[in-house]
């Protein structure tokens, strides 16, 4: 489903709804037996690309989340932003880059007196909900009341502006700084906290927003040592590792038949790597294929087909309503969304694909369907050999494919209007102009 609710942007998109309609019969029933709602657990890997899952062609082992693909639902076509904070703030807001403002590594500015995420509307909707990970990209998470603000019951948090996120790691749970020594490794203490939250509340159904601070550099050995094949290999691993202790602890609390996890990439990796041994276009922070082109994957035991490959687009802000529609949650009103459900897809249904992806960074952006794209320079490029190569294509070129894709795309991005303001659309969305409280850390955004 899609909430956008102006009705040309609807047609001009290729959604399927403009509201919040009745849970569909295939999540009646898969929640029916549990008696309760779908717990949803959300993980995020930060700087990761497909090359770096192996069901997904790539040169890394990953095991538990090859696992994880062969017995759930593995999307081929998923799109983030090439950088962390506005793939981040996309995901979490459901709004494109140019509506939020934060069109770079600019996520500070956006607030909870801004915009409305996805645990704040899950917490309405009965949930409990907690944060473990990541959050030095959207603003201040310093104390607990700030944390219920945002949505989070409670969380556990790296603070870059503080300190390292492996070894010894700045890390923050609901407002106090944790006391570390050196022999404590921060991925392993967010595993177990998130593990802790899971027990404690797999009575009632919760919401995990687990960003973790894997795969970005400075990268360092981990507890397992290494293996010979090289410090990114070996952090692939490990962080594979965690997410497999994860699935398991669902399954030794019997709640894997309940629970729907995701497992994401923010961006694309920070090198050039390979596919099924050809090297791919672009990597992080590029407007090339490999800067956005993450891995998603699904598992939710008896919920969703095993194996399943999808092949439809989908993009960051439609985890959104994804998650609203599977949790029965009201999405925020007199607000401008961009975010369409493929909760159908995750059953195997055909569902209404989204016919285009929109993808912004700074003052460049451009929208892509599953033929063809087209950038805000008017540049047009015929997609059909991505993400290996991005064919131009000459801006005089009669060939009826390209004029009509050309024509389709253009109308979409005159439709959206995109502009490279920090501002947003925050007026409009609800919100008060500058509302909220910003605290300034001395944390260095490129390097997050």
């Amino acid at each position: 489903m899609n909430y956008q609710f102006d009705r040309r942007d609807f047609l001009k998109a290729g959604v399927a709804g403009m509201a919040f309609f009745a849970v569909p019969r295939w999540l009646e029933s898969a929640t029916a037996a549990a008696g309760r709602k779908p717990n949803i657990i959300l993980l995020l890997a930060d700087d990761y690309g497909i090359p770096g899952v192996g069901c997904y062609g790539g040169e890394f082992k990953t095991p538990s989340l090859d696992a994880m693909a062969k017995g759930g639902v593995r999307f081929e076509h998923c799109f983030s932003e090439p950088l962390c904070a506005p793939s981040r703030v996309m995901l979490m807001t459901g709004r494109f880059p140019f509506r939020t403002g934060a069109v770079s590594n600019t996520g500070k500015a956006i607030t909870p007196q801004k915009e409305t995420i996805i645990p704040k509307v899950l917490k309405e909707a009965g949930y409990a909900t907690a944060l473990a990970g990541k959050w030095s990209q959207m603003a201040f998470m310093d104390t607990a009341e700030e944390g219920k603000a945002w949505g989070f019951d409670e969380f556990l948090t790296w603070d870059g502006s503080e300190g390292g996120r492996y070894w010894k790691p700045a890390l923050c749970k609901n407002g106090q700084a944790v006391t570390v020594t050196d022999k404590d490794y921060g991925p392993d203490m967010l595993n177990e906290y998130v593990m802790d939250f899971i027990k404690r509340k797999k009575d009632e159904p919760f919401f995990v927003y687990y960003p973790m601070t894997f795969i970005h550099s400075q990268l360092y050995p981990t507890p397992d040592g290494t293996s010979g094949k090289g410090i990114l290999a070996d952090n692939i691993l490990y962080m594979d590792k965690l997410v497999g202790k994860l699935l398991a602890e669902l399954d030794k609390l019997r709640l894997s038949e309940n629970t729907l996890v995701l497992f994401a990439g923010d961006n694309g990796l920070g090198l050039d790597c390979k596919i099924n041994g050809k090297g791919i276009s672009g990597n992080k922070g590029s407007m090339l294929e490999g800067g956005s082109r993450v891995p998603l994957i699904a598992s939710w035991k008896g919920a969703i087909p095993a194996g399943k490959v999808v092949k439809d687009l989908v993009e960051f802000s439609d985890f959104y309503a994804t998650i609203a529609e599977l949790a029965g949650a009201k999405m925020p009103e007199g607000v401008k969304m961009d975010s369409q459900s493929f909760a159908p897809q995750l059953k195997g249904e055909v569902g209404t694909p989204r016919d285009w992806v929109f993808i912004q960074l700074q003052e460049e952006w451009y929208v892509r369907d599953q033929r063809w794209k087209l950038t805000q320079a008017g540049a047009l490029f015929d997609m059909k050999e991505a993400p290996f190569k991005e064919i131009p294509v000459p801006a005089d070129s009669k060939d009826p494919e390209a004029v009509a894709g050309r024509k389709k795309l253009q109308e979409v991005l005159d439709d959206l209007k995109p502009t490279s303001s920090k501002n947003g659309d925050h007026a409009g969305a609800g919100g008060e102009k500058g509302g909220g409280k910003k605290k300034e850390k001395k944390a260095d955004k490129k390097k997050q």
